[in-house]
């Protein structure tokens, strides 16, 4: 396929070639080892949590409900990035159609902006176990932590479905190349040889709405919460009550501080091997240290995963047992 169709006097883009890691060519290797790695420990590790939460009854509450959200979201999130990446180390030329780029950036945007409002939903609902203890099983019941999830999830849709009707209607000129290892929305404007004044207006909407409303959410949702365990007399409830939300915090300050780090530092300034490093942080660190935080942090995540792993591990030692 040509790069590039030439119609009347534009030049119109068919295919995009990445340039990202393209400074270190004698180290496709080893990158491609080190993202295969990181790529199945996050599957791995993902899929143990959900399959925990699913088969273990004392993780039926809405904290794991929207942990098991969270869980699918990385899942499918990596899944985006991560495959044509492993793919591409072996390309000499680094490509992606422009098809398959719009593609990308839709799931992108769709599983990056559900997480944003799903975080808000899990801060909200350790707000209400918290401050609201004897009102948490009506007002976190089963069918408003549904409406919390799927409110989430539509979010993320809307939004990505509104950018991409906008990305449709803009014309893409030469040169295709993109100075990253995906595709994203403020690196596709840079190409576009057509108005982009209501795409821009769109990322600043989406910016307050998706991102920085559901931060602030989570931000007074904490600061809330932590006034209500200083409130606490004993020592052993204040610990108790703060081990509670102690995952999630760490999980939110480790998303929301790549993502803010990965689109608003300078244009200037920074280097592209700096751009890779936060975006890799940020698409693909974030996700498998996810259910690394959580099973380390968390006491009865860890005694459902070492009984899943028992489960397993029990009829290899039975069999083992019969022989002898």
């Amino acid at each position: 396929m040509k790069d590039i169709k030439k119609g009347g006097n534009l030049t119109v883009v068919t295919e995009f070639i990445f340039l990202g890691f393209s400074n270190h060519p004698e180290l496709q290797g080893l990158f491609f080892l080190i993202f295969l790695v990181v790529y199945l420990v996050t599957l791995l590790g993902n899929l143990l949590m959900l399959t925990a939460i699913r088969i273990n009854p004392v993780l039926h509450t809405p904290m794991y409900y929207f942990l098991s959200n969270l869980s699918f979201l990385d899942i499918c999130y990596t899944s985006t990035t991560v495959p044509i990446i492993l793919v591409n180390f072996f390309q000499e030329k680094k490509t992606i159609t422009y098809e398959g780029c719009l593609s990308q950036v839709f799931f992108l945007v769709t599983f990056a902006g559900s997480e944003c409002v799903l975080l808000a939903a899990m801060a909200y609902d350790r707000f209400i176990a918290i401050c609201h203890p004897l009102r948490y099983p009506v007002l976190m019941s089963k069918r408003v932590c549904a409406y919390l999830a799927a409110g989430s999830w539509m979010c993320g849709l809307v939004n990505s479905l509104a950018h991409i009707g906008l990305m449709a209607t803009l014309t893409l000129c030469g040169p295709n190349q993109i100075s990253h290892f995906l595709c994203d929305i403020p690196l596709l404007l840079k190409l576009s040889c057509s108005d982009t004044s209501a795409n821009e207006v769109a990322l600043y909407v989406s910016s307050a709405t998706i991102g920085l409303s559901p931060c602030l959410f989570t931000a007074v949702s904490y600061m809330l919460i932590i006034s209500a365990i200083l409130k606490i007399q004993s020592t052993q409830g204040r610990k108790k009550a703060f081990s509670t939300c102690a995952s999630h915090l760490t999980v939110v300050v480790l998303y929301y501080g790549t993502i803010n780090f990965n689109y608003d530092q300078p244009s200037s300034g920074y280097s592209l091997d700096v751009d890779i490093l936060v975006s890799v942080l940020f698409c693909i660190v974030t996700p498998m240290l996810n259910p690394i935080i959580y099973s380390l942090r968390n006491k009865e995540v860890k005694v459902a995963l070492r009984k899943l792993c028992e489960a397993y591990m029990l009829p290899s030692d039975s069999s083992v047992q019969i022989h002898s």
